[in-house]
């Protein structure tokens, strides 16, 4: 499988380089030469197989020879250690629960794949590789723990100060060994042009290997397409046509669903559910791409102005917006349509809600409305006790705190203070 810039302007690479790599010289994403669809037989048979099976012969193509057959089925069994419950909300809507992982949120799949696949890359190598991520919330937590005492690797995690939650703050801050964490003076979408500009910067990859862990990378977005498997799977017993709700962000988790979708899998209709951060929705409204500057909302994770995995989206259709509408609805709410929906499934079907779950719930009811008679599933991508201080103060009600995140809150903060991009530039290559 080689991968091409969707800039155009570099070579083709093997998914071992687009990985080293993170993003093309031209700046551009990864994005495979060619998606074959998987046998009917295997999606024929979904019940019959397990999520390591299933996994497996969805990613497969894309890893190419890059990973021999018997180490990936390794790396899957190592990713994919905990269950992807369905649960039922109201009537036809369901929640994808992908929080039960390590940290309690669903990039640990990436997070833990990627790392497992340039921890086979670099065994060999004598040179450190440096894992340079932005994050907006649960990115930082689930790259720290999934790349943490990996050899030969080093992260370097920027988030912006104040606007990530308590509980992520300290799973990238707390951990130390070869993870750093850089508090940025701005919002997002300033960490993540930073780690663009690191990426070309020919000063700065002349002295570092660098990659990056956020679902630029083609290693963290490809695996979220086990999500879909999964979830449809479960669903698939009530022999109804199935939609996905997806709450988005930088917009790799809906990627990673059209792409499970391209190989085969009958999903009917996705949601791109957002918050203020609208930029998608609108387009997909007036056909004009305009993104604004990001927002600070309750549902930080999708904070995000001008989404990095939009392009690919667009790749997905060839860049024609009308495939596009056919197969994606927009929708976008504010935080007090969140906290309302937080309040009101709570006190009438007993059902927690983080803010991003909420969002995704409320794209599912307002599609319902015309779209009857079908299941909807939400993705649940992050437990809702690290949005307690919401939560708690909606709902009126303690949250049970997991065992594991109750002993990060006890570590030591540690990161670093930064500005602007020559902080970083100067932090890297001084270390």
């Amino acid at each position: 499988m080689l991968y091409s810039s969707l800039n155009y302007l570099s070579k083709s690479e093997s998914f071992k380089e687009a990985v080293i790599k993170g993003i093309a010289p031209d700046k551009g994403l990864y994005y495979p030469h060619e998606i074959k669809p998987l046998s009917k037989v295997i999606i024929k048979n979904l019940n019959n197989l397990s999520i390591h099976d299933i996994a497996y012969e969805s990613i497969k193509q894309f890893i190419g020879d890059s990973i021999p057959k018997n180490k990936l089925k390794s790396i899957i069994q190592e990713t994919l250690n905990f269950d992807f419950p369905l649960i039922k909300v109201d009537e036809n809507n369901f929640s994808l629960e992908l929080f039960h992982g390590p940290t309690l949120a669903f990039k640990d799949v990436g997070a833990r794949f990627m790392a497992r696949c340039l921890g086979f890359f670099n065994e060999n190598y004598k040179e450190k590789i440096t894992v340079l991520v932005a994050t907006s919330g649960d990115t930082g937590g689930a790259v720290a723990d999934g790349f943490y005492n990996v050899p030969g690797v080093k992260v370097v995690i920027l988030y912006p100060k104040g606007k990530v939650s308590a509980i992520q703050e300290k799973q990238m801050t707390t951990l130390g060994g070869n993870i750093t964490a850089l508090e940025v003076e701005g919002v997002f979408d300033d960490c993540q042009d930073m780690v663009k500009k690191a990426f070309i910067d020919t000063q700065i990859n002349k002295k570092i290997r660098l990659t990056s862990a956020n679902s630029i990378n083609v290693a963290r977005w490809l695996p979220q397409m086990f999500y879909y498997f999964a979830g449809y799977q479960k669903a698939s017993k009530y022999k109804l046509p199935v939609n996905f709700s997806v709450p988005s962000g930088n917009f790799g988790n809906l990627c990673a669903g059209l792409i499970a979708q391209k190989l085969g899998l009958p999903i009917n209709h996705f949601l791109a559910c957002t918050n203020i951060n609208d930029s998608v929705p609108r387009y997909l409204k007036s056909g004009i791409y305009d993104p604004n500057p990001s927002v600070q909302t309750i549902s930080n994770a999708m904070d995000v102005g001008n989404p990095s995995n939009f392009i690919r989206v667009q790749k997905v259709f060839n860049n024609d917006i009308h495939k596009l509408k056919k197969q994606v609805s927009g929708y976008s709410f504010n935080d007090n349509e969140t906290k309302k929906c937080i309040k009101n499934i709570y006190e009438n079907n007993k059902y927690i809600l983080d803010p991003h779950g909420a969002i995704g719930y409320l794209g599912l009811k307002k599609f319902s409305k015309t779209n009857p008679n079908q299941i909807g599933i939400f993705l649940g991508t992050a437990h809702p006790c690290k949005f307690s201080e919401v939560v708690e103060k909606t709902i009126k009600q303690k949250i049970e705190m997991p065992k594991k995140l109750s002993k990060i809150l006890e570590g030591e903060k540690k990161s670093i203070k930064i500005a602007d991009y020559s902080q970083l530039k100067e932090y890297l290559l001084e270390n």
